[in-house]
């Protein structure tokens, strides 16, 4: 019966999220928004947290004015980019393919591309070089010694 109970507290248990009562806006279209917006921006002091999931006061601070200029009529995009404007690109958890970061995207799928081109070089050497077998003075050779 125990473990029954504790089975279902566990599956309900929701994760805590940082956002207070006060900060929710009366529009739940609105709220959604700002929500998926600030899962999506990394929490300045915490930096492995959203500032939706972060109980830092800059966290608090950065959920009031994504809120604020939803309420004001800015889109979504335009809310990230007052965001980034004003703390860089950092603080978003996916970063923009453009610019310097263009190179840490393109530098994962280069680094595999080099590696399997090294793989593929190092096994073409290893199996060229490779004898077929013995001659056949290696081969009595062999038998000689084998008899003794």
């Amino acid at each position: 019966m125990i473990r029954a109970v504790l089975v279902i507290l566990c599956l309900t248990v929701l994760p805590a999220l940082a956002v207070q009562p006060d900060e929710i806006l009366d529009d739940p279209a609105l709220e959604a928004r700002a929500r998926a917006i600030s899962r999506d921006i990394r929490c300045p002091v915490c930096q492995g947290e959203t500032i939706d999931d972060s109980n830092a006061p800059i966290s608090r601070d950065l959920r009031l004015i994504i809120r604020e200029r939803l309420v004001a009529g800015d889109t979504d995009q335009e809310v990230i980019d007052f965001v980034v404007d004003r703390y860089g690109e950092f603080v978003l958890f996916n970063p923009r393919a453009t610019g310097a970061t263009l190179i840490l995207w393109l530098a994962g799928p280069a680094m595999l591309i080099a590696g399997l081109a090294i793989a593929v070089a190092a096994q073409r050497r290893r199996s060229g070089g490779a004898e077929t077998g013995l001659t056949p003075e290696e081969e009595s050779r062999l038998q000689e010694i084998l008899k003794d």
